[in-house]
Protein backbone atom coordinates (compact mmCIF):
# COMPACT_ATOMS: atom_id res chain seq x y z
CA UNK A 1 0.00 0.00 0.00
CA UNK A 2 2.86 2.37 0.80
CA UNK A 3 4.46 1.77 -2.60
CA UNK A 4 1.12 2.25 -4.38
CA UNK A 5 0.60 5.54 -2.55
CA UNK A 6 4.08 6.77 -3.51
CA UNK A 7 3.51 5.78 -7.14
CA UNK A 8 0.19 7.66 -7.27
CA UNK A 9 1.71 10.81 -5.71
CA UNK A 10 4.71 10.66 -8.07
CA UNK A 11 2.39 10.26 -11.06
CA UNK A 12 0.51 13.38 -9.96
CA UNK A 13 3.78 15.30 -9.67
CA UNK A 14 4.87 14.06 -13.11
CA UNK A 15 1.65 15.44 -14.61
CA UNK A 16 2.26 18.82 -12.97
CA UNK A 17 5.88 18.92 -14.16
CA UNK A 18 4.84 17.95 -17.69
CA UNK A 19 2.16 20.66 -17.75
CA UNK A 20 4.67 23.28 -16.58
CA UNK A 21 7.12 22.16 -19.27
CA UNK A 22 4.47 22.46 -21.98
CA UNK A 23 3.48 25.94 -20.78
CA UNK A 24 7.10 27.07 -20.79
CA UNK A 25 7.61 25.56 -24.25
CA UNK A 26 4.68 27.58 -25.58
CA UNK A 27 6.12 30.81 -24.15
CA UNK A 28 9.81 30.42 -24.89
CA UNK A 29 9.63 31.15 -28.64
CA UNK A 30 7.89 34.49 -28.10
CA UNK A 31 10.13 35.46 -25.16
CA UNK A 32 13.25 34.64 -27.17
CA UNK A 33 12.11 36.63 -30.22
CA UNK A 34 11.13 39.66 -28.11
CA UNK A 35 14.51 39.65 -26.33
CA UNK A 36 16.47 39.34 -29.58
CA UNK A 37 14.38 41.99 -31.36
CA UNK A 38 14.97 44.53 -28.57
CA UNK A 39 18.74 44.10 -28.64
CA UNK A 40 19.49 46.13 -31.85
CA UNK A 41 17.70 49.21 -30.50
CA UNK A 42 19.53 48.99 -27.17
CA UNK A 43 22.87 48.49 -28.91
CA UNK A 44 22.19 51.48 -31.15
CA UNK A 45 21.40 53.87 -28.30
CA UNK A 46 24.37 52.55 -26.32
CA UNK A 47 26.71 53.10 -29.28
CA UNK A 48 25.31 56.59 -29.74
CA UNK A 49 25.95 57.46 -26.10
CA UNK A 50 29.44 55.95 -26.27
CA UNK A 51 30.27 57.94 -29.40
CA UNK A 52 28.97 61.17 -27.90
CA UNK A 53 30.90 60.87 -24.65
CA UNK A 54 34.07 59.64 -26.40
CA UNK A 55 34.26 62.55 -28.84
CA UNK A 56 33.07 65.30 -26.54
CA UNK A 57 34.49 66.92 -23.45
CA UNK A 58 31.52 66.21 -21.26
CA UNK A 59 30.98 66.63 -17.52
CA UNK A 60 27.41 65.32 -17.42
CA UNK A 61 26.51 62.79 -14.67
CA UNK A 62 25.94 60.18 -17.38
CA UNK A 63 29.75 59.96 -17.56
CA UNK A 64 30.93 61.09 -14.13
CA UNK A 65 29.20 62.44 -11.07
CA UNK A 66 30.59 65.41 -9.25
CA UNK A 67 30.49 63.63 -5.89
CA UNK A 68 33.46 61.36 -6.51
CA UNK A 69 33.72 60.52 -2.81
CA UNK A 70 30.10 59.33 -2.56
CA UNK A 71 30.35 55.68 -1.43
CA UNK A 72 26.71 54.79 -2.10
CA UNK A 73 25.99 52.58 -5.12
CA UNK A 74 22.76 51.00 -6.35
CA UNK A 75 22.48 47.28 -7.17
CA UNK A 76 19.44 45.94 -9.03
CA UNK A 77 18.90 42.15 -8.92
CA UNK A 78 16.49 40.64 -11.46
CA UNK A 79 14.97 37.47 -9.99
CA UNK A 80 11.76 35.51 -10.69
CA UNK A 81 8.23 35.70 -9.35
CA UNK A 82 7.63 31.96 -9.50
CA UNK A 83 9.65 28.89 -8.70
CA UNK A 84 10.12 25.65 -10.66
CA UNK A 85 12.88 27.30 -12.70
CA UNK A 86 15.83 25.27 -11.48
CA UNK A 87 18.83 27.31 -10.29
CA UNK A 88 17.66 30.52 -12.00
CA UNK A 89 16.93 32.65 -8.92
CA UNK A 90 19.59 31.04 -6.73
CA UNK A 91 22.26 31.88 -9.33
CA UNK A 92 21.16 35.53 -9.38
CA UNK A 93 21.18 35.72 -5.58
CA UNK A 94 24.60 34.08 -5.39
CA UNK A 95 26.09 36.54 -7.90
CA UNK A 96 24.37 39.46 -6.16
CA UNK A 97 25.83 38.43 -2.80
CA UNK A 98 29.26 38.19 -4.41
CA UNK A 99 28.90 41.68 -5.91
CA UNK A 100 27.73 43.14 -2.59
CA UNK A 101 30.74 41.58 -0.84
CA UNK A 102 33.13 43.05 -3.42
CA UNK A 103 31.55 46.49 -3.07
CA UNK A 104 31.75 46.30 0.73
CA UNK A 105 35.41 45.32 0.50
CA UNK A 106 36.03 48.34 -1.77
CA UNK A 107 34.56 50.69 0.83
CA UNK A 108 31.24 51.17 -0.96
CA UNK A 109 27.78 51.28 0.58
CA UNK A 110 25.47 49.27 -1.71
CA UNK A 111 21.74 49.88 -1.77
CA UNK A 112 19.78 46.85 -2.94
CA UNK A 113 16.87 47.00 -5.40
CA UNK A 114 15.08 43.73 -6.18
CA UNK A 115 12.77 42.76 -9.04
CA UNK A 116 10.90 39.49 -8.53
CA UNK A 117 8.97 37.92 -5.66
CA UNK A 118 11.49 35.14 -5.05
CA UNK A 119 14.41 37.50 -4.50
CA UNK A 120 12.32 39.90 -2.44
CA UNK A 121 11.16 37.08 -0.16
CA UNK A 122 14.72 35.79 0.19
CA UNK A 123 16.15 39.10 1.37
CA UNK A 124 13.18 40.05 3.53
CA UNK A 125 13.38 36.71 5.33
CA UNK A 126 17.04 37.45 6.12
CA UNK A 127 16.22 41.00 7.28
CA UNK A 128 18.24 42.59 4.50
CA UNK A 129 17.52 46.26 3.86
CA UNK A 130 15.90 46.73 0.45
CA UNK A 131 15.54 50.18 -1.08
CA UNK A 132 12.68 49.17 -3.41
CA UNK A 133 11.04 46.02 -4.79
CA UNK A 134 8.90 45.24 -7.83
CA UNK A 135 6.84 42.13 -8.43
CA UNK A 136 4.65 40.72 -11.18
CA UNK A 137 5.13 39.33 -14.70
CA UNK A 138 8.84 38.58 -14.50
CA UNK A 139 8.36 36.09 -17.34
CA UNK A 140 6.59 38.70 -19.51
CA UNK A 141 7.84 42.18 -18.53
CA UNK A 142 6.35 45.17 -20.28
CA UNK A 143 7.53 48.68 -21.02
CA UNK A 144 5.58 50.03 -18.03
CA UNK A 145 7.55 48.11 -15.42
CA UNK A 146 10.81 49.01 -17.16
CA UNK A 147 9.83 52.69 -17.05
CA UNK A 148 8.91 52.46 -13.37
CA UNK A 149 12.21 50.83 -12.44
CA UNK A 150 14.26 53.21 -14.58
CA UNK A 151 12.58 56.28 -13.07
CA UNK A 152 13.31 55.06 -9.55
CA UNK A 153 16.94 54.29 -10.30
CA UNK A 154 17.47 57.52 -12.23
CA UNK A 155 16.08 59.54 -9.33
CA UNK A 156 18.49 57.75 -6.99
CA UNK A 157 21.40 58.42 -9.34
CA UNK A 158 20.63 62.08 -9.98
CA UNK A 159 20.13 62.94 -6.31
CA UNK A 160 23.03 64.65 -4.54
CA UNK A 161 24.94 62.67 -1.94
CA UNK A 162 23.51 64.62 1.00
CA UNK A 163 20.00 63.56 -0.05
CA UNK A 164 20.86 59.87 -0.33
CA UNK A 165 21.91 59.74 -3.96
CA UNK A 166 24.11 57.01 -5.40
CA UNK A 167 27.23 57.35 -7.52
CA UNK A 168 27.04 54.08 -9.51
CA UNK A 169 24.39 51.69 -10.80
CA UNK A 170 24.86 47.93 -11.25
CA UNK A 171 22.41 45.36 -12.64
CA UNK A 172 22.62 41.61 -12.00
CA UNK A 173 20.63 39.65 -14.56
CA UNK A 174 20.71 36.45 -16.63
CA UNK A 175 21.76 36.78 -20.26
CA UNK A 176 19.94 34.52 -22.73
CA UNK A 177 22.51 32.74 -24.91
CA UNK A 178 20.36 29.89 -26.23
CA UNK A 179 17.82 27.36 -25.01
CA UNK A 180 20.43 25.45 -23.04
CA UNK A 181 22.88 28.15 -21.90
CA UNK A 182 21.99 31.19 -19.79
CA UNK A 183 24.72 33.14 -18.00
CA UNK A 184 24.49 35.47 -15.02
CA UNK A 185 25.95 38.90 -15.84
CA UNK A 186 26.87 41.96 -13.80
CA UNK A 187 26.43 45.18 -15.78
CA UNK A 188 27.64 48.57 -14.60
CA UNK A 189 25.15 50.78 -16.35
CA UNK A 190 26.06 54.16 -14.85
CA UNK A 191 28.27 56.04 -15.16
CA UNK A 192 28.99 55.16 -18.79
CA UNK A 193 32.54 53.97 -19.32
CA UNK A 194 34.34 56.24 -21.78
CA UNK A 195 36.14 54.31 -24.53
CA UNK A 196 38.69 56.33 -26.44
CA UNK A 197 38.08 56.21 -30.18
CA UNK A 198 41.03 55.04 -32.26
CA UNK A 199 41.46 55.99 -35.90
CA UNK A 200 43.75 53.50 -37.64
CA UNK A 201 45.52 54.04 -40.92
CA UNK A 202 44.41 52.05 -43.93
CA UNK A 203 46.21 48.91 -45.16
CA UNK A 204 49.19 49.44 -47.46
CA UNK A 205 49.77 53.03 -46.38
CA UNK A 206 53.46 54.04 -46.47
CA UNK A 207 55.27 55.88 -43.71
CA UNK A 208 55.37 59.05 -45.80
CA UNK A 209 51.66 58.98 -46.45
CA UNK A 210 51.05 58.24 -42.77
CA UNK A 211 53.11 61.28 -41.85
CA UNK A 212 51.26 63.46 -44.33
CA UNK A 213 47.91 62.31 -43.01
CA UNK A 214 48.86 62.18 -39.33
CA UNK A 215 46.89 65.29 -38.53
CA UNK A 216 43.83 64.21 -40.46
CA UNK A 217 43.88 60.67 -38.97
CA UNK A 218 43.65 62.10 -35.45
CA UNK A 219 40.70 64.31 -36.23
CA UNK A 220 37.65 63.21 -34.32
CA UNK A 221 34.06 63.69 -35.42
CA UNK A 222 32.58 67.00 -34.41
CA UNK A 223 29.23 67.16 -32.63
CA UNK A 224 26.94 70.13 -32.37
CA UNK A 225 24.28 69.94 -29.68
CA UNK A 226 21.05 71.90 -29.90
CA UNK A 227 19.96 73.64 -27.77
CA UNK A 228 22.85 72.66 -25.42
CA UNK A 229 24.93 69.65 -24.42
CA UNK A 230 23.40 69.34 -20.95
CA UNK A 231 19.83 69.47 -22.26
CA UNK A 232 20.58 66.85 -24.90
CA UNK A 233 22.16 64.56 -22.31
CA UNK A 234 19.27 65.16 -19.92
CA UNK A 235 16.94 63.94 -22.68
CA UNK A 236 19.13 60.95 -23.59
CA UNK A 237 19.75 59.72 -20.04
CA UNK A 238 16.16 58.52 -19.25
CA UNK A 239 15.88 56.78 -22.63
CA UNK A 240 19.29 55.19 -22.18
CA UNK A 241 18.48 53.84 -18.70
CA UNK A 242 15.02 52.63 -19.70
CA UNK A 243 16.24 50.86 -22.83
CA UNK A 244 19.07 49.10 -21.03
CA UNK A 245 16.82 48.01 -18.16
CA UNK A 246 14.10 46.85 -20.57
CA UNK A 247 16.61 44.78 -22.51
CA UNK A 248 17.86 43.19 -19.27
CA UNK A 249 14.27 42.41 -18.24
CA UNK A 250 13.53 40.77 -21.59
CA UNK A 251 16.77 38.76 -21.49
CA UNK A 252 15.97 37.67 -17.95
CA UNK A 253 12.42 36.69 -18.94
CA UNK A 254 13.66 34.52 -21.81
CA UNK A 255 16.28 32.96 -19.52
CA UNK A 256 13.70 32.28 -16.82
CA UNK A 257 11.33 30.57 -19.27
CA UNK A 258 14.14 28.48 -20.79
CA UNK A 259 15.40 27.53 -17.34
CA UNK A 260 11.90 26.53 -16.25
CA UNK A 261 11.40 24.40 -19.36
CA UNK A 262 14.72 22.61 -18.83
CA UNK A 263 14.04 22.12 -15.11
CA UNK A 264 10.53 20.76 -15.68
CA UNK A 265 11.77 18.43 -18.43
CA UNK A 266 14.40 17.03 -16.07
CA UNK A 267 11.86 16.77 -13.22
CA UNK A 268 9.41 14.89 -15.47
CA UNK A 269 12.10 12.42 -16.51
CA UNK A 270 13.17 11.92 -12.90
CA UNK A 271 9.57 11.33 -11.83
CA UNK A 272 9.07 8.72 -14.53
CA UNK A 273 12.29 6.98 -13.55
CA UNK A 274 11.15 6.98 -9.92
CA UNK A 275 7.78 5.51 -10.93
CA UNK A 276 9.54 2.72 -12.83
CA UNK A 277 11.77 2.00 -9.83
CA UNK A 278 8.83 1.95 -7.40
CA UNK A 279 6.83 -0.27 -9.77
CA UNK A 280 9.66 -2.79 -9.89
CA UNK A 281 9.88 -2.77 -6.10
CA UNK A 282 6.10 -3.25 -5.83
CA UNK A 283 6.17 -6.14 -8.32
CA UNK A 284 9.06 -7.75 -6.46
CA UNK A 285 7.22 -7.35 -3.17
CA UNK A 286 4.04 -8.79 -4.69
CA UNK A 287 5.98 -11.72 -6.15
CA UNK A 288 7.58 -12.39 -2.77
CA UNK A 289 4.17 -12.32 -1.12
CA UNK A 290 2.72 -14.74 -3.67
CA UNK A 291 5.72 -17.06 -3.27
CA UNK A 292 5.28 -17.02 0.51
CA UNK A 293 1.57 -17.82 0.21
CA UNK A 294 2.28 -20.72 -2.15
CA UNK A 295 4.94 -22.00 0.23
CA UNK A 296 2.49 -21.89 3.13
CA UNK A 297 -0.22 -23.67 1.10
CA UNK A 298 2.17 -26.40 0.00
CA UNK A 299 3.47 -26.79 3.55
CA UNK A 300 -0.06 -27.08 4.90
CA UNK A 301 -0.96 -29.70 2.26
CA UNK A 302 2.13 -31.72 3.09
CA UNK A 303 1.27 -31.61 6.78
CA UNK A 304 -2.30 -32.86 6.10
CA UNK A 305 -1.02 -35.71 3.94
CA UNK A 306 1.44 -36.71 6.65
CA UNK A 307 -1.34 -36.90 9.27
CA UNK A 308 -3.59 -39.04 7.03
CA UNK A 309 -0.79 -41.51 6.49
Amino acid sequence: LALKSRIRSTESLAKIFNAQEMIASSHIAKARDVALNAKPYTDAIFDAVQAAVAHTRITHPIVKKKEEDNPKVAVLALTADRGMAGPYTSSIIRETESLLSRLDAAGKQPELFVYGRRGSTYYKYRNRDIAATWEGDTDQPGVEIAETISNTLMDAYMKPAEKGGVSELYIVYTEFINMVVQKVRVLRMLPVEVVEAKVESGPGMSRESEGDNAASSKVRPLYRFEPSLDKVMDAILPKYIQSRIHECLLEAAASETASRQNAMHTATENARNLIDSLTRKMNASRQASITQELTEIIGSADALNTKEE
